[in-house]
């Protein structure tokens, strides 16, 4: 039945800049049966970069198989015909640079060293001022080099609590997130399968979305996370995902 994969980057693939063992060799295999679009709410950086760094590891995929938070941000706005302005890292903000007009939302993505009082304050002054919220994601952590590092989630959450307004997540676990990647791939649900290692965006949003899940234990999983939502199936890693889909 399973024709296409959602496959989640970071933690999946590689945690910081190491490769999960395996994963280039896994997915070149993959690549020959499957069709795979690659979901990640990493926003740190625009979808070229990505691509480039993925390349740069070796990793075998097209740059129009990659959905991130950012370009799903970036679609809504121009569906708005809408500025923002844009919380981010400078290399992020620019991705946005082409967009025109009045800014009628705050966009907040993972800013890095950006999420200082005063850009936190900026943004909480158009909140205030009737602006939209909208936000990739609001993930609480993600894995780096040097173990779990601060997403943008307890950000979103500050400025939430500040202003009594709820963002709109536009990355995972937005099923408008998911479907874009599927009808992407020509593919109906029933006919794909997510696998991430995070189990509130990859696997408690797929499964409200009535997708199939992988959760993997690289990244950032733990295990208690397996109190919070029972995967379709658990594996070592991404090296495992041929055994379970029998191929």
């Amino acid at each position: 039945m399973i024709k296409g994969i959602l496959l989640d980057i970071g933690g999946v693939l590689y945690e910081g800049e190491k490769i999960i063992p395996k994963a280039k060799e896994t997915l070149k295999k993959l690549r020959k049966k499957y069709k795979i679009r690659f979901l990640s709410n990493t926003s740190r950086i625009p979808p070229k970069k990505l691509y480039e760094k993925l390349k740069n590891m070796d990793f075998e995929l097209e740059e129009n198989e990659i959905f991130i938070a950012l370009k799903a941000a970036k679609m809504f706005l121009r569906n708005e015909k809408s500025n923002a302005f844009v919380l981010a890292t400078d290399e992020a903000k620019e991705y946005f640079n082409d967009l025109k007009g009045e800014i009628k939302y705050v966009l907040v993505c993972d800013a890095y060293k950006n999420f200082t009082y005063e850009n936190l304050n900026r943004a909480f002054k158009y909140l205030e001022e009737g602006a939209g919220f909208i936000a990739t994601n609001k993930n609480r952590y993600f894995k780096d080099n040097d173990g779990l590092s601060l997403d943008a989630g307890g950000f979103v959450k500050c400025l939430e609590f500040a202003s009594e307004k709820e963002a709109k997540i536009l990355g995972k676990p937005n099923c408008e997130f998911f479907s874009l990647a599927i009808k992407d791939m020509k593919l109906n649900k029933d006919e794909v399968i997510m696998v991430g290692d995070d189990i509130t965006s990859d696997i408690l949003g797929a499964k409200t979305c009535w997708l199939k899940t992988v959760l993997v234990k690289t990244g950032k999983f733990k295990e208690s996370d397996l109190n919070k939502a029972k995967p379709d199936f658990l594996i070592d890693s991404i090296a495992n995902l041929p055994e379970i889909l029998n191929f």
